[in-house]
């Protein structure tokens, strides 16, 4: 699964950087790639987990660092 979402409320580079971090820390993850600039989160994971599995471990990671930011999935 490769998918691109919105990230809403990210407030800074450094919390950017932090987020992918944590991110591609996570087996599930393949690659995460979190930009500040444009707001967005692409993220690579494995195909036996479902979307809405990934979304949520990644919203977790998300709060730990910026708490105000969310996936925006539509």
């Amino acid at each position: 699964m490769k998918k691109t979402y919105k990230l809403q409320d990210l407030c800074c580079a450094n919390c950017a950087a932090k987020i992918e971090n944590g991110l591609n820390r996570r087996p599930e993850i393949h690659k995460a790639t979190v930009s500040f600039m444009t707001q967005k989160l692409i993220l690579e994971a494995e195909d036996t987990y479902t979307e809405e599995e990934i979304l949520a471990i990644a919203q977790k990671i998300i709060r730990k660092v910026e708490p105000d930011c969310r996936i925006v999935t539509k």
